[in-house]
């Protein structure tokens, strides 16, 4: 809730959850560890403590009534959601099959902003398809079925940005991880947003490890000179 706040304090539009960083708060792995129910609570929380819109990364759903799933994220207050097309990111779900579910999810509520995300170019490993091919069928595939958006986390090239959108015309989201062009550069590309998923969680799980081993191997606390004060961050949950 607190780092809404900070993104919501620094005048960005609208706050995207990350299920990696909830699930991983909570005592979980992430991959659908949680219950759908534990997640909608956390959604809702953060929701409630901002003013601008709040998107959530619900995975693939967290169970197959996903007419309850939608009902129930509009209901906590969030305004859409991400839904993806693999599991661990091991092998993406048939496509008749994701069809099918994110139908179900916009039988749901048709209000709420359906970002499909699709693992093509994220899967691990050799791929029994061409990521290119199978990235564009799907994208086309998930705008016809009503997706409000498409997102490609692992896509970085620029040339391959662009040549999708002409393809495929529409909203496109983009995974910002290392190696991704800066945001001027995708935005002029014609991306419409650019998430950074668990990085934010993963970057201050790095800090705390620093701060750690230099308390640990040093005996000393310089890291922590970078820090929020302790009233700043409590007025964070005020």
């Amino acid at each position: 809730m607190a780092s809404a706040r900070i993104v919501e304090e620094l005048g960005f539009p609208a706050v995207a959850t990350s299920s990696a960083a909830i699930a991983n708060s909570l005592g979980y792995r992430d991959g659908e560890r949680i219950s759908r129910r534990e997640m909608l609570e956390a959604v809702a929380r953060i929701a409630r403590a901002v003013r601008v819109p709040v998107t959530a990364d619900m995975e693939s759903g967290y169970g197959d009534d996903l007419e309850a799933c939608a009902r129930q994220l509009a209901d906590a207050g969030a305004v859409g959601l991400n839904f993806e097309d693999s599991r661990d990111e091991a092998e993406l779900a048939p496509l008749d099959s994701q069809l099918d579910r994110l139908a179900r999810l916009r039988a749901g509520s048709v209000d709420l902003v359906l970002n499909a995300r699709c693992d093509a170019f994220l899967l691990k490993g050799e791929v029994p398809f061409d990521r290119w091919d199978e990235a564009l069928r799907r994208g086309q595939a998930y705008r016809a079925a009503g997706a409000d958006c498409v997102f490609l986390p692992g896509l970085k090239d620029l040339a391959t940005v662009r040549r999708f959108l002409a393809a495929s015309p529409g909203p496109l989201n983009i995974l910002a991880t290392p190696g991704v062009p800066p945001v001027a550069d995708l935005a002029a590309a014609g991306v419409a947003r650019i998430s950074l998923g668990s990085g934010p969680y993963r970057a201050a799980l790095t800090a705390h490890r620093r701060l750690a081993a230099e308390f640990r191997d040093h005996g000393t606390f310089s890291a922590l000179a970078a820090a929020l004060s302790y009233a700043d961050a409590n007025a964070l949950l005020r």
